[in-house]
């Protein structure tokens, strides 16, 4: 399904709030790795809000994202504040690991010892 321009338009607010947010709250840094927020998806009634966390250099994503639903509250309080002027209603928040960049990862050194092989039986 295709969203729709204000769907659009909320992700985009809530994107950049909780960018700010994690920053205040010392989130961006958890257990030695770096957290980031890849995206966030309203649904279509925008009463839930999907944020997709990265990962990088965390030993234990789960447990990151664990730390982070444990202050959600705190980051939804801080949200309220920030956005109760543009949104009636603060969607319920709904974290996410964003495995991407793993897959990437794991793709390309794929490729490379696809390649490496390659060139072994070249030679």
């Amino acid at each position: 399904m295709q969203e729709g321009k204000r769907q659009k338009q909320v992700a985009g607010l809530l994107y950049e709030e909780f960018n700010e947010i994690f920053q205040r709250l010392g989130l961006t840094m958890l257990d030695g790795g770096m957290v980031s927020i890849s995206s966030v998806k309203v649904t279509p009634d925008l009463l839930e809000a999907r944020i997709y966390l990265s990962f990088f250099q965390l030993k234990d994503p789960e447990r990151g994202l664990k730390r982070i639903e444990d202050r959600a509250w705190e980051i939804k309080k801080e949200l309220s504040s920030r956005v109760k002027h543009q949104l009636r209603r603060i969607p319920e928040l709904k974290f996410y690991v964003d495995d991407t960049l793993d897959y990437v990862f794991k793709m390309e050194e794929l490729l490379k010892k696809i390649n490496e092989e390659k060139d072994k039986k070249d030679h």
